[in-house]
Order: structure tokens, then C-alpha cells, then sequence
């Protein structure tokens, strides 16, 4: 049995019923309703307006000058109506059926506080909000500018038991002020007829599913937008990987303690490509690799962990507006989202706004900092002495995120949360050390200039095993020149020098065997980065058994959204 939950401003596939209605609010939308409406959209950007509305069944949608006369409007009116008593009656001379006989042109006027508007007023001043347009005997309140939604659709995929977030973008109103109320289809015969709602549709369960919206901002209401679902919800996939992992996180953390949530979500831009789907991923069912399946249990996963902090790579920047955004908006977190150059995909990091509010951010491209930025400027020598490296490193859109937060109940706690996604060669070993220098050095000079008094949480898919250099950097706090990974491409890119690592930093999850698992490759390659002497690993959130992992051969599957496996674990403050 399927039930609905929106918050003020989003709405998800949960378990509450619909939204109720506003009292003042609900009132104004009543009166509205009393007459017909003609909507007129005109803002001072534009040079025309539109005028919108129903007559006799058949939508009027006009497109005006905005320095046009009233009455050339009100002509063009009149005109239409005439063209379509026309082609009315042609219809029906064509069909046989006797025809009316000649009908008057329809006056058209228009009125405001009960006076007639000159017909040489300038349409931008005419059209006001309330003034009253009369065809005929037909008279029909105008809006002016009412909210409006621009965008609002429904994904292709539900599934029952998963959160369902509608696209929903709205003009002249607020998302928190629209009104939501989800409907199913009635099959012939079931249920009582009383129950039955509007045109064999009754409110939320199962089956296929309607949804009305209605624009709102808080005083006003706008046209009803009606979404009806393509298919029938589904059945989800039954047991998920990350079903037993919810078991350790179904409470939010207390003050002292802060969850986080590392997790590279497979873009979607990567997830489509020939070669995922044949070479990458052959094994995975085709369905469970489209955006709006996967993008249900991702909603579902990240939900579940109830965490305090959040970093995803791999976002598409639709994904980020569009899907995770609403979503995780309705589960209490605000996200910031940087893109990667050159590229559809990116970071995002989320954090729960009833505990940390954001600072500063700090993002930058790591190839352009290590050229641009004077602290670099050792290292940019000496990847400068070897032509064939400065090229890899530079053709490189790799960036880093830097969110600055502090604890709202305790403003002396900061946390500086650094998010990437390293180059991903398996002979690029050498690039992602010179990556990861840059990025302790920026981030260094953050915390040291700005925030002094900040921990440092680095997050993200290092795209590094445990026995890599970028790895021994950041835990063992320096790389010599000797290490393997400065030729891990070969001599051509051969660039060796010793690195060091400003900060004092852990794995809270330590050393998986594996959080990435694919047909061809398995290993560790995400971390949770910590500083131990300010924070200190309360639980680290087992990751799925290698039995789930495998149950449908590898990752990506129908019951795991990605390539990759979360990162979850609780840091306590000392």
C-alpha cells in the first residue's frame, strides 16, 4: 500500500497522506474558482505579453505587444472568436449537421473597479490584476502574473516503498506555498462509489497515479497542473544493500556527534554510454540502469542514513537541481554543488541545516591552482621540468570542493569539508599524487588564513588503493621521491620529489576490501579523511556483506544504485 508525504515545498512517495489545505489561503483560491480566469503573464524584461483563457472548451493563448493599444487586443479577440464560429460551422456543414444561423460579433471589453478601460491604454497598463474581461456574456477575472508552474513532471519510474520527487519548477510563487494532492486510478468495480474521486480516480494508493499541483505564493493561487503517471507503480526490488546499514541509522546523531556520508553515485552521463552498458556493466539489467530507477534508491539510501554531513561525486547537474536537491531538502539538509569543467558531472556536499550552518566555500580546479596560485609554485617547477606530466595534469578538469560549516549549537565548532573525485587511470597514480598536493596545500591555506580553528574532513573517491602514494601521503603525513607511483605511467611522465602533508589526518572507515566493485575490478578507493585529535570514530557503518554484493554478480545491480559503495560513519567530538 503506497502513501504520500510533502513537506511545505516538496513532495515524496513516504508514508503520510496529502497535504491539507491553508485556511485564508484555501479561501482565496475559492473565489477565484467563482469566475473564469484569464491569465496574463507580463513582466517588464519582456516586450510582449501573453493572455490566456478558455472559451466554449477551446484554449485562447495570444501573444501581445506590450505598447500595443487595449483595443487592438480586444479586436484581436473578437476576431478569434469569430474565425472559430467559422470553422464551427464549416464542421458541421461538412458533417451534415444543420448550421446556426448567423451569430452577432461578441463585445469585448474590458473593466476595472467596475469601469471601462479606454481602449488606447497601452497593454502593460491595462492588464490589471483583478480588472474583469468580458466576451460576450462571459466575463473572466484577470490575473496578472499569477504563480505558475513552468516545469512540472512526474519520473518515468515509481516504485512502491521508494521516495517519488516530481520536477517541479514554479514562476511568481514558491514551492513552500503550492498545494499537493496525489490521486489513483479506480479499476471498474472496486471500492465504493462514494470513495470514488474525480473521473474514476480516487485519493493516493496504488495503481496508476495523478497528481494535481497548484501554484501558490502564500496569497494567491494559480492554475491546477494535473501529472498522471505513464505506468503503474512497481514493485521495488525487494531486499536492497543498503537495508541492513539503515538498522544503525534510523536516529539522527546527538550534538556531540556528526554522521557522514561519503558516495560516488555513478553519473548518469557515464551510466548511458554504449560502453557502460556493454562493456562496463553487461551484467546489470538494463532498467536498473536508467536515471530515474536509480535515482529512487538513491533517494531512499541517502534518507536512510539520517546524516549530518554529505558528499556525493559524480552528480549530474541536473540530478543535484532536479532530484537529490528537492529531495534531501524535505529530509532537512541545504547542498552546494560545483561542477567539473568541461564536464556534465560534479560535487555536492550536503549538510542538515538544524546543525551546521555554511560559511564560506572555497572550490577550486585543482590544474588551475597548482599554475595560478603563488603557494604552488615549487610544485608547479617541477612538474613544469617534465613536458609529458604538466600536459596529463593540466588536461585535467578535477576540482575540489571546500565547505566551511559550523555547529549552530556550538559556533566554536568548525568543520572544514573538503570534497573530490581524483583522476581515474589505473596509470595515473603519478597525476593523482600532484593533485593531492595541491589540494592539502589549498586546503592548508584555507584553514590557516581563514579558519584557524577548523577540522578538516576530506571526503571523496581518491580513486587510490591502500598501498597507493596518494594514500600513504594522507595517512602517513609524507611520500618520497622513491615511491612507485611517481612512474606509474612510465619515463616518459617519470617527475619524482617528496610531498608532504600539512594536516594530521585518518581513515574513520579504515581499509575496506573493496567499496568499489565492478565486473573487472575490485578495491578501495573512497575514504572518509578525519583529524584524530579533534574527532573520533563512534561507529563506522558496516558496508554490505560480499554476499549482497555479488548477488547479481557486481555493481551497479537492481538492488544497488552504483558502482560504488557508501562510505557512513558516526565522528564524535573530543
Amino acid at each position: 500500500m503506497l502513501n504520500y508525504l510533502t513537506t511545505a515545498s516538496r513532495l515524496f512517495l513516504r508514508n503520510t497522506v496529502p497535504i491539507s489545505s491553508r485556511g485564508n489561503y484555501n479561501i482565496i483560491c475559492r473565489f477565484y474558482r467563482r469566475m473564469d480566469r484569464a491569465v496574463v503573464r507580463c513582466v517588464p524584461w519582456e516586450s510582449k505579453l501573453t493572455i490566456s483563457f478558455v472559451l466554449d472548451g477551446s484554449n485562447k493563448h495570444m501573444l501581445r505587444d506590450q505598447t500595443e493599444e487595449l483595443g487592438k487586443a480586444l479586436a484581436r479577440i473578437a476576431n478569434s472568436i469569430i474565425k472559430g464560429q467559422g470553422k464551427a460551422k464549416k464542421y458541421k456543414k461538412n458533417k451534415g449537421a444543420p448550421t446556426d444561423a448567423q451569430e452577432p460579433a461578441a463585445a469585448v471589453r474590458l473593466y476595472y473597479n467596475g469601469d471601462f478601460v479606454a481602449e488606447d491604454a497601452l497593454n502593460s497598463d491595462a492588464w490589471q490584476d483583478g480588472a474583469v474581461l468580458h466576451v460576450g456574456d462571459r466575463k473572466y477575472t484577470v490575473e496578472r502574473n499569477p504563480p505558475t508552474f513552468t516545469t512540472a513532471e512526474l519520473p518515468a519510474s515509481l516504485l512502491a516503498g521508494f521516495p517519488v520527487c516530481p520536477k517541479l519548477k514554479v514562476e511568481f510563487g514558491d514551492l513552500k506555498d503550492c498545494r499537493f494532492k496525489w490521486f489513483k486510478e479506480s479499476k471498474s468495480g472496486a471500492g465504493d462509489e462514494e470513495h470514488r474521486g474525480e473521473n474514476g480516480w480516487t485519493e493516493a494508493g496504488s495503481e496508476r497515479l495523478k497528481l494535481t499541483c497548484t501554484p501558490g505564493d502564500g496569497k494567491r493561487c494559480g492554475m491546477d497542473n494535473e501529472l498522471v503517471t505513464t505506468g503503474t507503480v512497481e514493485a521495488g526490488p525487494g531486499s536492497c544493500t543498503f537495508d541492513n546499514r539503515h538498522m544503525y541509522t534510523n536516529k539522527v546523531t546527538d550534538d556531540m556527534t556528526v554522521r557522514v556520508v561519503s558516495y560516488n553515485i555513478l553519473a548518469d552521463v557515464y551510466a548511458q554510454t554504449d560502453l557502460s552498458k556493454t562493456v562496463l556493466y553487461p551484467y546489470c539489467t538494463p532498467y536498473a540502469l536508467e536515471l530515474d530507477y536509480r535515482q529512487s534508491l538513491i533517494k531512499k539510501e541517502l534518507s536512510g542514513y539520517n546524516a549530518d554531513i554529505i558528499c556525493l561525486q559524480e552528480v549530474d547537474k541536473n540530478v543535484f537541481t532536479d532530484s537529490l536537491s528537492p529531495a534531501l531538502d524535505a529530509f532537512g539538509f541545504d547542498g552546494v554543488f560545483r561542477i567539473k569543467e568541461k564536464q556534465h558531472e560534479g560535487l555536492a556536499t550536503y549538510y542538515r541545516r538544524s546543525k551546521f550552518k555554511l560559511l564560506s566555500q572555497h572550490d577550486i580546479m585543482l590544474s588551475e591552482a597548482l599554475t595560478s596560485d603563488p603557494i604552488h609554485e615549487e610544485l608547479s617547477d617541477r612538474v613544469n621540468s617534465n613536458p609529458a606530466l604538466k600536459e596529463k595534469v593540466m588536461q585535467r578538469s578535477t576540482t575540489l570542493q571546500v565547505s566551511v560549516l559550523h555547529c549552530l549549537n556550538d559556533p566554536s565548532k568548525e568543520i572544514c569539508v573538503a570534497n573530490t573525485h581524483l583522476y581515474w587511470h589505473p596509470k595515473g597514480g603519478n597525476v593523482r599524487l600532484v593533485q593531492m598536493a595541491v589540494a592539502l596545500k589549498q586546503l592548508q591555506q584555507v584553514i590557516t588564513q581563514s579558519y584557524p580553528d577548523a577540522s578538516l574532513l576530506f571526503c571523496g573517491d581518491f580513486n587510490s588503493t591502500p598501498s597507493s602514494g596518494v594514500f600513504q601521503l594522507v595517512s602517513q603525513g609524507v611520500l618520497h621521491s622513491t615511491h612507485p607511483d611517481w612512474s606509474s605511467n612510465g619515463p616518459d611522465e617519470l617527475c619524482p620529489m617528496e610531498v608532504s602533508n600539512p594536516f594530521q589526518l585518518s581513515s574513520a572507515c579504515g581499509e575496506p576490501a573493496y567499496t568499489n566493485y565492478v565486473g573487472g575490478f575490485h578495491g578501495c578507493l573512497d575514504y572518509i579523511f578525519m583529524d584524530p585529535r579533534v574527532l573520533q570514530v563512534d561507529q563506522m557503518i558496516p558496508l554490505p556483506s560480499h554476499q549482497e554484493v555479488t548477488t547479481c554478480q557486481a555493481l551497479p545491480s537492481v538492488s544497488h544504485p552504483s558502482d560504488h559503495i557508501a562510505l557512513v560513519c558516526d565522528l564524535k567530538w573530543k
